[in-house]
């Protein structure tokens, strides 16, 4: 099976229901995408398939075939994002886990609205981060926009 991820071929031999997470992580040696539930619920393994972003630990390779397929190191060859940069300026990480899901998602909701309201990053930042950066991840996000991140609101969970 032939897969597009970060604009490079790749030739897979796997099995079409196989998640592709896993061909990400063993086949193609791309670590910064995380597992971490296995039930497509916490995005700590979202990617982009052709620009959407997707839970790739429930998402069967087969149906990857053929579109283009973003992780992590295909948003750029040196970490400098403006949604990385971001990142770093408000200290989003803490332990780090689900950041490059956190980011890819960021970086989906910023492509298709470069201008979000609160309610935008609300609908569509569902990402758990369980050292709570919630704050700093609004902030990052409007600050990318180029929106006031001192006068937004708590993340509403």
């Amino acid at each position: 099976m032939e897969l597009r991820v970060n604009n490079q071929l790749h030739e897979v031999d796997v099995e079409p229901e196989m998640p592709l997470l896993w061909v990400l992580r063993d086949m193609l040696n791309l670590k910064g995408t995380k597992f971490a539930c296995g039930i497509a619920q916490c995005g700590a393994c979202t990617v982009h398939l052709d620009g959407e972003p997707i839970r790739s630990c429930s998402f069967p390779v087969s149906a990857a075939a053929g579109k283009s397929i973003t992780t992590i190191e295909g948003l750029t060859e040196n970490s400098d994002h403006p949604v990385q940069q971001a990142w770093i300026k408000h200290q989003v990480p803490q332990c780090g886990y689900c950041q490059s899901g956190q980011i890819m998602a960021a970086v989906s909701l910023l492509n298709k609205k470069p201008q979000p309201t609160d309610a935008d990053i609300n609908a569509a930042m569902t990402n758990i981060c369980r050292c709570g950066t919630y704050k700093r991840i609004r902030d990052a996000i409007h600050d990318v926009a180029g929106n006031n991140a001192e006068n937004t609101l708590a993340y509403e969970a």
